[in-house]
């Protein structure tokens, strides 16, 4: 139990450590070269019209701050994933090998689908700074960053089907439900509902803060279903965003960006159903709850985009929901600590339900 408690908590530490002692060359590089948008605001998306309050409320920030603070997050994860992996090879010993928690069922995956996504994201961010755009909005348009989330699930929901064999979910109380092939766009539409929830990512310290929790979450329940493995991996990622979040406190010195959000939430779907039924443990069912901060802020933007269809007006002055209190004159630090609050909260209700359903 203590060596356990040993190899979640040390590989998170040295994320963290790492994460602090990379962002000063990063933050030097980002301003240096002013990889920041290169004008403030945004188009309304699907919900036509544009976003004037949004615009007048980020019009400095969203031009004076750099993208790519994500790149603090997956290179610490990648970074601590290889060190260990290698220190066991080349230094074989009880404790080197305790510590590696790169294993081929539990943490392969959701470490290749971190990075994936997370280059993708990149590429998405090098559109958005660089002025080479497809879209008013700037970086990739919608349709092009859905398509490339919707390819990068369905090989994951692929592997999980036929390679893992895995075509079930468990819900609490209840036991186990049997999906059959309809697993496979079943977690199509968790991945892009998560990925959604990526716009999350709109005040200092906001996302930073909710991913932690949610990554913590499930380390917790990986621990209890003695997924040791997996519970290191996401104590990893929380470590990485703990040091990501110090320097994104306002004012935040960076943004996570795509190349954060993008890997971030494919990530923490695929941790999600590893730690599902191959855990023997209820995982799936327990996201929205856990990840309750980013349900709440997809919600949010559907309502807008149904009321302005529907009824030719807004129901939020501003969606997502975070921008809405902010626009009703609360401080972004107000907004932002009563989400973190929420998502502790709903972090450890899901949980308590999957330890005790």
């Amino acid at each position: 139990m203590l060596f356990d408690f040993i190899k979640i908590f040390t590989p998170s530490i040295i994320a963290f450590i790492f994460g602090i002692l990379l962002t000063p060359l990063l933050t030097d590089y980002l301003y240096k070269h002013k990889l920041w948008k290169k004008r403030a605001g945004k188009s309304a998306g699907y919900g036509g019209g544009g976003t004037p309050i949004f615009n007048e409320l980020h019009k400095e920030k969203e031009t004076g701050t750099p993208r790519f603070g994500g790149i603090i997050v997956w290179v610490s994860v990648l970074f601590v994933a290889l060190f260990l992996f290698v220190l066991k090879i080349i230094a074989p010993s009880v404790v080197s090998e305790g510590l590696s928690f790169l294993s081929r069922g539990q943490t392969w995956l959701p470490l290749a689908v971190l990075i994936v996504g997370s280059l993708v994201g990149l590429i998405d961010d090098a559109y958005e700074v660089s002025g080479k755009i497809d879209h008013k909005a700037g970086g990739l348009s919608l349709r092009k960053r859905l398509v490339l989330v919707a390819t990068v699930a369905l090989l994951v929901a692929w592997w999980f089907y036929f390679k893992l064999e895995v075509h079930s979910i468990m819900i609490p109380f209840n036991g186990e439900l049997d999906l059959g092939i309809f697993f496979v766009p079943f977690f199509l539409l968790v991945a892009m509902c998560m990925y959604a929830g990526g716009v999350i990512d709109g005040l200092d310290g906001l996302a930073g803060g909710i991913f932690a929790t949610m990554f913590s979450a499930y380390a917790g329940v990986a621990f209890f279903q003695n997924q040791i493995d997996l519970a290191a991996f996401c104590a990893t990622v929380a470590g990485a965003l703990l040091a990501f979040l110090w320097f994104n406190i306002p004012p935040a010195r960076f943004y996570l960006s795509e190349t954060g959000t993008m890997g971030l939430t494919l990530c923490l779907t695929v941790v999600a159903f590893l730690a599902d039924s191959l855990g023997s443990g209820i995982g799936v069912s327990v996201l929205p709850i856990i990840a309750f901060p980013l349900v709440i802020t997809v919600i949010s933007v559907v309502l807008q985009i149904f009321w302005k269809q529907v009824f030719h007006k807004k129901l939020f002055l501003v969606a997502p929901l975070h921008h809405h209190f902010e626009a009703l004159g609360w401080p972004s630090y107000k907004v932002t600590m009563r989400f973190w609050i929420v998502g502790v909260g709903s972090a450890i209700l899901g949980m308590i339900i999957s330890l005790v359903g």
